[in-house]
């Protein structure tokens, strides 16, 4: 169990430095929600299949 969980943090974490990454280089509102979203849509994802 424990390595699943740990498997998890990494995966978020990546998504967060991945989202702060991609957020400073994109300059555009619309775009940035389309990722956020996107970054949202993959925790979620994560969460539901790794720790239902």
């Amino acid at each position: 169990m424990i390595g699943g969980n740990f498997t998890y943090y990494l995966a978020i974490l990546a998504l967060i430095i991945i989202g702060v990454l991609v957020v400073k280089r994109i300059a555009s509102c619309l775009v940035k929600t389309i990722i956020t979203l996107i970054l949202i849509a993959l925790g979620v994802a994560i969460y539901y299949y790794f720790l239902r």
